[in-house]
């Protein structure tokens, strides 16, 4: 189960001996260490597979091996399906996860396990939990059930991600951006792909394995890269700043329809047939206007759904863009690190010997500034085009 945490040794290793423990309170023996404790936070950046470590974790706890992991038993085929009984998963619908959705999950993980080992609430992106939310899974951690596990995966433990008193109360496992040789390794390894292709998909993906996956197979993202890194020639003039920022940020809104699209009407679907959409009886018609209100509720979920979804388009795009400045620095200054997008090479050189390295790096704190302005719900055309703008004028 911990195989697919690239470059996380210490991680794994932490992990491993807490599922140990786990499956000795299971048996009712002394764990001897403490290493097994109710409340888990799984930091780090993007790409370093919290919720992947998460899941894993939650695996080993179900394992019916004493807690190895062992990806073959019951416990954790069904663990990894998302099918088990006793492990709940959390993602945000839309922006936030809402009090309404953390209270009835709180209800849920206070009962006994059905399967005799532990109940699991692995919450996929906790920095999302409105402070209401917060608030009632913080009662839950602080009088936690005897057999209940809290699994929080957010980049870090600070305030803005995750409450102090949240924090407080759990032991934090901390990711770290995995080394772009392991990931590639990891591809050459487990999907086949030829040497190069890996290698160069690892470093373009600065290190997120699902992101080097779908470089390697996708033409479609390797094209939205592309898009992306050809931005810094194409900003000529305010005008050209202006159009760049509507292409970027419609290429989001593009990627993210095209994401959702599928699944928006197939719930959609699902909902009008439940609730005896196309009925001809007299009563058909009423039926219908009385479920008007949730068709509507399912509306607003799938558009906040949409509206996030955008953001993350938003985001990757972003951190491509942010690479290549980073690469135009360390170039400039002849920093003894690898570039990140060697593919273009030619000209993020061309542009460290046209600019001053203060300038490269005004650039970049303006990618990661428009990066901030769009987390803190800034909306994302002002954002973008600001950041056109101060990237044009250096």
């Amino acid at each position: 189960m911990f195989a697919d945490l690239v470059g996380q040794d210490d991680a794994v290793a932490t992990l491993r001996q807490a599922a140990r423990a786990a499956a000795h309170v299971v048996a009712g023996e002394q764990t001897g260490g403490g290493a097994m404790t109710h409340a888990w936070i799984f930091t780090g950046p993007p790409g370093a597979g919290r919720t992947l470590a998460a899941r894993a974790f939650a695996a080993a706890l179900e394992c019916e091996r004493a807690g190895a992991g062992c990806g073959e038993c019951h416990g954790c085929h069904t663990v990894l399906g998302k099918t088990h009984a006793d492990v709940r998963f959390v993602a945000p619908e839309g922006l936030s996860i809402g009090v309404g959705e953390m209270r009835a999950l709180v209800l849920r993980a206070a009962t006994a396990p059905s399967g005799g080992r532990w109940q699991v609430v692995v919450i996929e992106d906790a920095d999302r939990l409105t402070e209401a939310a917060g608030n009632a899974l913080l009662k839950a951690i602080e009088e936690p059930p005897p057999r209940t596990v809290f699994l929080l995966c957010t980049p870090s433990t600070h305030p803005d991600d995750i409450s102090v008193t949240i924090r407080s109360r759990c032991r934090v496992v901390a990711l770290r951006q995995p080394p772009a040789d392991a990931v590639a390794a990891a591809l050459v390894e487990r999907d086949g792909l030829a040497s190069d292709t890996a290698v160069w998909a690892a470093a373009a993906a600065q290190g997120d394995i699902v992101r080097a996956r779908l470089l390697a197979a996708d033409p479609e993202a390797r094209a939205r890269r592309e898009a992306v890194l050809s931005v810094p020639k194409r900003l000529t003039g305010v005008g050209a700043c202006f159009d760049v920022a509507a292409a970027l940020v419609a290429a989001a809104k593009g990627e993210a329809s095209a994401s959702v699209v599928e699944s928006d009407a197939a719930e959609r679907s699902a909902l009008e047939q439940a609730l005896g959409a196309g009925g001809t009886g007299r009563g058909a018609a009423g039926a219908m206007r009385g479920v008007a209100g949730q068709i509507k509720d399912l509306e607003k979920r799938q558009k906040s759904r949409t509206t996030r979804a955008q953001r993350d388009a938003l985001d990757r795009a972003l951190v491509d863009l942010a690479g290549f400045y980073r690469d135009v620095l360390i170039t400039a200054l002849r920093a003894p690190v690898p570039v990140v997008h060697g593919d273009v090479s030619p000209q993020s050189e061309a542009a460290a010997r046209k600019w001053t390295p203060e300038s490269a790096l005004r650039r970049l704190e303006a990618v990661l500034a428009c990066r901030e302005s769009i987390n803190l719900n800034v909306k994302p055309e002002i954002a973008v085009e600001t950041m056109m703008l101060n990237l044009w004028k250096g």
